[in-house]
């Protein structure tokens, strides 16, 4: 997706197109249209390469939902950290799991999780603070996001 982007900056800022047209108008809608290069299939917040999320951080607010689409060839799964989110927070990964660990013992056995490509994942986020998550099977190689949650 980043290699699609506009160069001017309204679309490297860490918002999706879909976010950012579902609080402008049509006209704005026509103006931003070339930004991500996918049109209206862009329905997700974040993307997922070979081995990074796009964008790595991104900023919500309390009750909003972050989509994430893979957008590679590969698999990969959405899984918090147990440690690096808020204290009242909801844990969250793909394929379900109620901690980091659950998570990646299912992916070892299983491939619990695995989010294919073209296929999305969602979460909605209720207490303000910042989420840190990775790609089990790409961790290693750096393939690690933050959620940032503001009042």
């Amino acid at each position: 997706m980043s290699d699609k982007r506009a160069a001017d900056g309204a679309c490297s800022s860490g918002v999706s197109r879909r976010r950012l047209l579902a609080g402008l108008g049509a006209a704005a809608a026509t103006g931003l249209a070339g930004c991500s290069g996918v049109g209206a299939a862009d329905d997700y917040d974040v993307g997922m390469t070979a081995v990074a999320f796009d964008p790595v951080e991104i900023t919500v607010s309390t009750g909003e939902t972050v989509v994430w689409r893979n957008t590679s060839s590969r698999g990969h799964t959405v899984t918090a950290y147990d440690s690096a989110i808020p204290e009242d927070a909801e844990f969250f990964a793909s394929g379900g799991y109620d901690s980091t660990e659950a998570a990646r013992k299912a992916f070892t056995s299983e491939l619990g999780g695995i989010i294919e490509s073209g296929k999305s994942w969602s979460h909605t986020f209720e207490v303000p603070g910042e989420y840190e998550y990775f790609c089990i099977p790409h961790e290693q190689a750096g393939m690690v996001g933050t959620v940032v949650v503001e009042e």
